[in-house]
């Protein structure tokens, strides 16, 4: 068995990745950290885990190490930069699901991340975890970043046509929405049920800094492929799930047969990226509501002629593919085992 540690045990992601572990039948839980609720069980802190795992959230000293194979961060970034300083070398694996990471470009990182302080070695160390696009990578990564919910998203709908097709994107325009899960267990006025219900809100109207990490991982692997990524995000009021809409600007030649060819023929050995054919369901686009409670991310991408344009649309569980189902992926590709594995739940649907 795998040893696998939470920390930020008491967070929605941290949640989910109880949820996950406990069922995967090559991890055992064997920590649970934060620093607030010690001594909680993870029944007390979310309804939804009646189990019994002999754990509490406890403080998260050094002799952790000791008891984990793996150490899985969902804990706010700056938490988990001194987290990471402090375990690198200390632990097997460290799977930090935050964003302390993420940005390799220090000047960027400084952007959009102006109270996390890290080394610039130890970010060289951190692999950025698409599975499906930097998989080689994962078997022997000791240090892996997760992408951001919108940026998994984005980086996934856009893979087929940079990798793929090798397009060079002159122009993308993202526009995001996300349910209330995307904010944490933050308490915020705008976030209250009389203001947040059937509201369309844009919480980040000029830019977002999942853009930002999806700009700075696409030109590390190809570089020159993105001119310009932009990016308005909006919060709706369902709980999880997002969707992203991304539109492209290029000028290389393109139709929509070709697309749609590029799209399968890309993920045709990725199980966990499902790419619509438009007719296939009762929905023939990415809707969140289809992945809920899955690791499936949605993807299809049409051809606009009239606008000369790309629209790729693409829906995953904020909560899963976009962090906790995400990160048990990299971990079964970290230490050799069948991607899938503590996987293999369908969506719920209607949710």
């Amino acid at each position: 068995m795998i040893r696998a540690g939470v920390v930020g045990a008491s967070g929605l992601a941290g949640g989910d990745l109880i949820r996950l572990i406990t069922q995967h039948p090559d991890l055992e839980l064997t920590f649970l950290g934060g620093s607030s609720n010690i001594g909680k069980r993870p029944a007390e802190l979310h309804p939804g885990l009646r189990i019994d795992t002999g754990l509490t959230v406890r403080p998260v000293t050094d002799d952790v190490a000791g008891q984990v194979d793996v150490l899985l961060l969902a804990t706010p970034a700056p938490v988990s930069a001194e987290l990471a300083a402090r375990f690198a070398d200390r632990v097997p694996a460290i799977v930090d699901l935050s964003g302390a990471f993420r940005i390799r470009t220090p000047e960027r990182h400084a952007r959009w991340y102006p109270k996390v302080e890290r080394s610039t070695e130890l970010a060289d160390r951190f692999v950025y975890g698409v599975p499906e696009l930097i998989g080689d990578q994962l078997a022997d990564a000791a240090l892996i970043s997760l992408p951001g919910c919108y940026a998994t998203a984005i980086t996934l709908g856009l893979a087929p046509l940079t990798l793929g097709l090798g397009l060079d994107l002159k122009t993308v325009v993202v526009d995001g929405k996300s349910g209330s899960s995307g904010g944490g267990l933050h308490l915020r006025t705008a976030d209250l049920h009389p203001f947040r219900n059937g509201a369309i809100a844009p919480y980040a109207p000029t830019g977002h800094r999942h853009a930002a990490e999806v700009s700075d991982f696409l030109e590390r692997s190809k570089p020159g492929s993105v001119g310009s990524l932009s990016m308005s995000a909006y919060g709706v009021s369902h709980v999880r799930g997002l969707l992203t809409s991304s539109y492209v600007f290029t000028d290389g030649e393109i139709d929509q047969r070709t697309l749609q060819r590029a799209y399968l023929r890309f993920y045709k050995e990725h199980r966990f990226v499902r790419v619509r054919r438009h007719t296939e369901t009762l929905i023939p686009v990415p809707d969140p509501q289809a992945v809920l409670g899955s690791n499936y991310c949605d993807v299809t991408a049409m051809y606009d002629e009239e606008a000369g344009r790309i629209v790729v649309l693409a829906a995953l569980d904020n909560l899963v593919k976009g962090a906790a189902g995400q990160a048990v992926q990299a971990v079964n590709l970290r230490f050799g085992l069948p991607e899938e594995t503590g996987l293999t739940m369908h969506p719920v649907m209607p949710a």
